[in-house]
């Protein structure tokens, strides 16, 4: 047996660990044993813990309460985390809304889509607004831009005005009650055009993708019934911003109209974006997809329905993504004369 060393001091001593009292005269040369401090320095502590169940169990407190307070801290700085991105997602969420709700033209629904010189089938983004084809009906007279007569007109001997590819429609023209058109369905299976643009359609955007460009169809055809769908949606969103019915009517008339009334309904019609820029708005323009297809549609047959320059003519705001075919003949004029369809017809829009 080992004995303890006689303490420097008299009186009363305490454990630093344990806060056991200890007293010196009664500790000079007791043996070592289990349940007992040993000595008093510093240096020893790890061996007084070691010896001392009481001093064990203090210090097994302790590194409890670091790792509960270690626990606690990681909690809070986790919950905080969570915190901030679910703010930062709420406000990209509020900005989104913000730009439905204000005019911003972009839609998520899957409704078209035909994607050109890119694996796999992605979900483009799609907006029209529209009007109620009655309200038009009634309104359209006091509504309609000033007239506008060309000075130009399409040689009468080259081009004939009841051919189907120069069907007009627009604002004071109505698609007949009686019109049909064979359509085909695109790749995607999510959009369908008239069968007879739809090998020129697939050239031009196949040699696009040649030199780098990737395309997506955002609409092509739409039934009346999917027309007044968009219709109900265009309204109801122009309204809930505090637009009246009719603020809402003559803001949706800007851009495109109501079964009936529409481009769309020809299957003559398409939405063109870039694949890597797919809002409808002025962006649009700015994406080399689209200046290659201003420059080049003409080739295959296809015009810019409204240009930026036309829009007391057309009545429609300028869209660079809405693009008509109209035959190679006719295209190759009006492009090189600048004419819209209402011109080349020699209609007063």
């Amino acid at each position: 047996m080992k004995s303890i060393q006689t303490w420097e001091t008299d009186g009363l001593q305490f454990c630093p660990i344990c806060s056991r009292e200890q007293k010196e005269e009664g500790r000079a040369g007791l043996p070592e044993r289990d349940g007992q401090c040993i000595r008093f320095d510093e240096p020893n502590k790890r061996e007084r813990i070691k010896r001392n169940p009481a001093c064990r169990q203090k210090q097994m407190r302790q590194t409890d309460r670091q790792r509960l307070l270690r626990r606690r801290m990681f909690l809070r700085v986790l919950g905080f985390c969570l915190l901030v991105t679910l703010c930062i997602n709420t406000g990209v969420w509020g900005i989104k809304r913000w730009k439905k709700e204000n005019g911003t033209k972009e839609r998520t629904e899957d409704f078209g889509g035909e994607f050109f010189n890119v694996p796999g089938k992605e979900t483009a983004a799609e907006a029209h607004t529209n009007v109620d084809s009655a309200v038009l009906a009634q309104r359209g007279n006091e509504n309609a831009a000033p007239a506008v007569t060309s000075t130009r007109r399409a040689p009468s001997d080259s081009f004939d005005p009841e051919d189907p590819l120069l069907i007009l429609v627009n604002k004071e023209n109505e698609l007949p009650k009686d019109y049909e058109v064979d359509l085909t369905e695109l790749k995607s299976g999510l959009a369908s055009v008239a069968t007879v643009m739809y090998e020129a359609l697939m050239e031009m955007l196949e040699d696009g993708g040649k030199e780098g460009l990737h395309f997506v169809v955002c609409s092509g055809y739409r039934s009346p019934k999917r027309q007044q769908e968009l219709l109900d949606e265009d309204i109801r969103s122009c309204m809930a911003s505090g637009m009246s019915y009719e603020e809402a009517y003559d803001e949706v008339t800007r851009f495109t109209m109501p079964p009936g009334f529409s481009e769309h309904s020809t299957g003559l019609a398409a939405d063109i974006v870039a694949l890597d820029y797919q809002l409808l708005d002025e962006g649009q323009e700015k994406t080399a997809e689209n200046r290659w297809l201003r420059e080049n549609a003409w080739k295959y047959g296809f015009i810019l329905r409204y240009p930026a320059d036309k829009e007391e003519i057309t009545q429609i705001d300028y869209e660079s993504w809405h693009f008509r075919y109209v035959g190679k003949e006719a295209a190759k004029y009006m492009y090189e004369e600048k004419l819209t369809l209402e011109e080349f017809l020699g209609a007063q829009s």
